[in-house]
């Protein structure tokens, strides 16, 4: 088996209704974590704060080799290291931190293309703060995950890895 094979094997599921991703190979668990996705609730629509549901695929890793806690603004680093302090100073940002997986929708009309591109709407798989909550949904769109969690992640996956969100379904 290639490289190429395993990643076409590996299927990343996010289930909105418990808030949790899993990482499989076909049916072998390879890895699972608590998430916090849209305060807002699933959907699809440009503008609307809430995460996009359907096949996804990830396009683009971003922050290789970063720190953990690295301050990501436009999906580039800004040279600061996430802090409780810094927090303090930026009150309103909404922080991306450590590694980004950026999403790209696969289903056209559904999450792809128009009015409701996950690309387009920026929708990643991030890093967040410590203290932000798992598993309860909070995020802006995006599906944030502990620093660790997806440094995990991130070192599993490649672009093109397969990702299913769903809302309490099974997939």
């Amino acid at each position: 088996m290639t490289p190429e094979d395993l990643q076409d094997a590996l299927l990343v599921t996010i289930d909105l209704a418990v808030q949790h991703l899993r990482l499989r190979h076909g049916s072998r668990l390879l890895f699972e974590a608590p998430v916090s996705t849209a305060a807002n609730g699933p959907g699809e629509r440009r503008d609307s704060g809430c995460t996009p549901r359907g096949w996804h695929v990830i396009r683009a890793r971003i922050g290789a080799g970063c720190a953990e806690n690295t301050v990501f603004v436009g999906r580039r680093p800004t040279g600061e290291r996430y802090t409780p302090a810094l927090a303090e100073r930026y009150p309103r940002r909404d922080w991306i931190l450590t590694r980004i997986l950026w999403l790209s929708g696969l289903e056209p009309g559904r999450n792809r293309l128009g009015g409701v591109d996950t690309m387009r709407r920026y929708i990643y798989i991030h890093g967040s703060p410590d203290g932000v909550p798992m598993g309860v949904p909070g995020s802006h769109g995006c599906i944030r995950m502990r620093n660790r969690d997806v440094i995990t992640l991130f070192d599993l996956v490649r672009p093109g890895t397969r990702v299913l969100i769903t809302d309490g379904e099974a997939p």
